[in-house]
């Protein structure tokens, strides 16, 4: 990729100073923040009207009482900026979780897409964003009990099967604009953040979105090039080059990531012989100023490139909503074909092995 010109309205966020956790610190080593009360018992919302709590969840599968003190570490099976995420199992009951843990001194914009995050998985309802069972806070650390997808993240799934056909492509894409149209309509929260390693899945063939932009915020912080360059990759142009930007972010984002499983590799490289990723100012000038990926007409369905474009437009008035592209005729072409993810995930080694 041979690109001269440099990008001239390029803005990148520059870190604003650090908020010391202790500003949001009770006397009995609560942490507050606005309606949201988290320590090492768990956490709990307190209501404008009455202060009291709200029931949890219906759909979450159970209700464990339990603190950190019950689970035991199995192995670190994540890390990143922010902290780990280790693999734990509940003591006494054997259940699985994923504990995700997040050192809390941190920058403001961050703190506050952590409590937007607790709030949300506090009080989700969809099948198709990861349950988070607790969440506990002590010694300057917010820590989240959350579901364990055994299958890893769609990330794990690519990096076996190298390309994922259509039919699957159709049932992977409805359930993530499944929690996609939760998150927009029903939370109002952009996720900020999809890419493959954020779509988690089990061996259910289940498909559940993960980190509402907290990791993408920790990472890009926390100056770690790799992974700030990795974040760029799957986001959408209005947000690379400081624009305003809305819910259709991160439909551009989800284009790029099924675009990528259909044929691949990651849409902006040419192609498999080409050495190495462009540079990192290459790909934001290519996805800023360059024209859209879109899907090779003679390898693809009308249908499946019909999609694509509708995800992929570099004016974001341009692409579809999340509740829009449910009904897209690529993904009512295989509903009735009884199409099951379980199957293709069954196939494929499972990211993390231990002894049960």
């Amino acid at each position: 990729m041979k690109l001269k010109k440099p990008v001239k309205e390029l803005k990148l966020s520059v870190p604003v100073q650090d908020t010391s956790v202790s500003s949001f610190l009770t006397a009995s080593g609560t942490f507050h923040d606005g309606d949201l009360l988290l320590n090492q018992k768990g956490l709990r919302l307190i209501s404008d009207d009455n202060d009291s709590p709200p029931q949890p969840a219906e759909s979450k599968e159970f209700d464990l009482q339990f603190s950190l003190e019950d689970l035991e570490t199995i192995k670190v099976i994540g890390k990143g900026s922010g902290g780990v995420v280790q693999l734990v199992r509940h003591k006494w009951v054997g259940t699985l979780f994923a504990l995700k843990v997040i050192q809390m001194n941190i920058q403001e914009d961050i703190r506050k897409q952590i409590v937007q995050e607790l709030k949300i998985n506090q009080g989700s309802q969809c099948p198709h964003v990861v349950v988070c069972y607790h969440s506990f806070y002590h010694n300057g650390a917010i820590s989240l009990v959350l579901e364990y997808m055994d299958r890893g993240s769609l990330a794990d799934v690519l990096r076996q099967v190298k390309t994922v056909l259509e039919p699957y492509l159709a049932v992977l894409c409805k359930q993530v604009l499944q929690g996609l149209v939760y998150l927009h309509h029903e939370r109002h929260v952009i996720h900020r953040d999809i890419k493959p390693s954020n779509l988690l899945v089990n061996h259910k063939g289940e498909v559940k979105i993960t980190d509402f932009g907290v990791s993408a915020m920790l990472a890009s912080s926390m100056g770690q090039r790799d992974t700030f360059v990795g974040t760029y990759n799957y986001m959408a142009p209005e947000r690379i080059s400081g624009s305003t930007y809305d819910y259709k972010s991160d439909i551009w984002s989800l284009g790029m990531v099924t675009l990528e499983c259909a044929i691949g590799r990651f849409p902006y490289i040419q192609s498999e012989d080409q050495q190495g990723w462009p540079s990192f100012y290459e790909l934001l000038e290519a996805i800023v100023g360059g024209s859209p990926p879109s899907a090779p007409p003679d390898q693809f369905s009308p249908e499946f490139c019909s999609f694509i474009s509708a995800c992929i437009q570099k004016d974001p008035r341009d692409r579809s909503s999340s509740l829009d592209l449910l009904n897209h005729p690529f993904l009512k072409k295989f509903e009735d074909k009884d199409i099951d993810l379980g199957i293709l995930v069954a196939s494929l080694e499972p990211p993390i092995s231990f002894p049960r």
